[in-house]
């Protein structure tokens, strides 16, 4: 059964101000160009082709931008999975920066949201807001992919951040984001150009390496909000619908073994079961190896025995 939801609380507390008109302008921007991208790809790639240098570029960016959410503003900002070094830890921020997905103060701050309502009223995107009929369900997996961004309340950044609001070197990162997404884009643009040596080749770096990227990015990091909160095996305790969806776990670099996460948030590695491929938790051990990191929170069989259902 789904969970009930629970009374909401006082609004203060999880919320501080609204977005700007030119912030919600951004937002909805950063949603529906590259989307339109997507729309674009097929028939542009079938007039244009698609070359090497594009595929290669694209691959890059995503992972380069991917590991900074997942292994970055997920597992090391939210969580505290890991301890990392200063250059690490700023280099994590600018990665994670570069996704489109909004400045690291604020996607942490709406994601340790998550964490203290998950599936319940206050958490900022559950797909069982609305109910457990058919039509509450549609309307659900919308509100959690992709509706809850237009929400023009910001989650209090003072409450569910602010060792990152103290520490100066994340806040000149956050300072500096609009900056950074466009060198998500720009960069690119730029290697495509000189590899190529042509405005042709920067043309199509910026459609497929940032655009297409960006937007497949996007509904990747979304469909753990949407997809792993209604569906999936629920091996672990958790006190939420999150579950797991293996067909995920490549593209999201282990992020959809939901349902271990949510049982034990601080964990590095997500998946935990012989055969569930996780990305970010080799990254995080390469880290450690190279002494980047330190103090990993990995997970011990008797841990993983208690939280077994």
């Amino acid at each position: 059964m789904p969970p009930v939801l629970q009374e909401r609380p006082p609004a203060a507390a999880l919320t501080e101000g609204r977005k700007s008109g030119t912030e919600q302008a951004l937002v909805i921007a950063f949603m529906v160009i590259p989307l339109l991208a997507v729309a674009a790809a097929v028939p542009l790639a079938w007039g244009w082709g698609l070359s090497w240098l594009d595929v290669g570029l694209a691959a890059a960016f995503y992972v380069l931008s991917g590991l900074g959410v997942t292994v970055g503003f997920h597992r090391y900002f939210t969580h505290g999975s890991f301890k990392a070094k200063r250059p690490l830890r700023i280099a994590l921020a600018v990665a994670g920066s570069i996704s489109f997905q909004g400045s690291v103060v604020g996607w942490v701050a709406d994601h340790r949201r998550h964490h203290a309502f998950s599936d319940k009223d206050g958490d900022p995107h559950s797909p069982w807001l609305f109910g457990t009929g058919p039509a509450a369900l549609v309307r659900g997996f919308w509100h959690a992919h992709m509706g809850w961004l237009l929400g023009r309340d910001r989650t209090n950044a003072r409450r569910f951040a602010p060792d990152l609001l103290a520490d100066r070197d994340i806040a000149a990162v956050d300072r500096s984001f609009i900056l950074l997404t466009l060198a998500s884009l720009g960069l690119p643009a730029l290697i495509g150009g000189l590899v190529s040596w042509s405005w042709w080749g920067a043309l199509t770096a910026f459609f497929w390496a940032g655009l297409v990227r960006v937007a497949v990015l996007h509904h990747v990091t979304w469909s753990i909000n949407s997809i792993c909160h209604m569906v999936g095996e629920r091996p672990f305790a958790a006190r939420d619908r999150s579950g797991n969806v293996w067909w995920l776990a490549v593209l999201s670099f282990g992020e959809s073994w939901h349902n271990l996460h949510h049982a034990d948030p601080t964990c590095a590695r997500h998946g935990v079961k012989r055969g569930q491929v996780d990305i970010s938790a080799a990254v995080i051990r390469i880290f450690e190896k190279f002494g980047w990191a330190h103090s990993v929170r990995w997970p011990t069989a008797r841990r993983l025995e208690r939280l077994s259902r």
